[in-house]
């Protein structure tokens, strides 16, 4: 069962490990740090290959490193999360949701039409 704290300190029920921490993009070429963000979840770009800043900044987001990628992420039932994420290379926020699978991956999905047409990665744990 999930646990939240008055932190924000989400744990998920999968491996009763938390959210918090670094994650890396199915590719490897982005890695985000999530964190509590007063009671909702966030991640930023803590390090990102020369093309994924090369895309990015072809996208309108010149400085990758730093930028809010998961955005007021909200725990809606344990292991489970909702709210934006924005993506570089297009410029672009969308609806999310963040599933924690087990203690070293999680599935993020991007929505456009309130959730009718979405996009998933599998990002893992570092």
């Amino acid at each position: 069962m999930a646990v939240t704290g008055q932190a924000g300190t989400a744990v998920a029920a999968a491996g009763s490990e938390p959210i918090h921490g670094t994650w890396e993009n199915p590719t490897g070429d982005v890695r985000v740090v999530t964190q509590p963000c007063g009671t909702e979840l966030c991640g930023k770009v803590s390090w990102a290959s020369d093309l994924a800043k090369k895309d990015a900044a072809n996208g309108g987001t010149p400085q990758l490193i730093g930028t809010s990628l998961l955005r007021n992420y909200r725990e809606t039932k344990p292991g489970h999360w909702k709210g934006n994420v924005f993506v570089p290379d297009l410029g672009e926020t969308y609806y999310s949701t963040i599933r924690q699978l087990d203690a070293n991956r999680i599935k993020i999905s991007g929505c456009i039409l309130g959730g009718l047409l979405c996009k998933s990665q599998i990002w893992r744990k570092l």
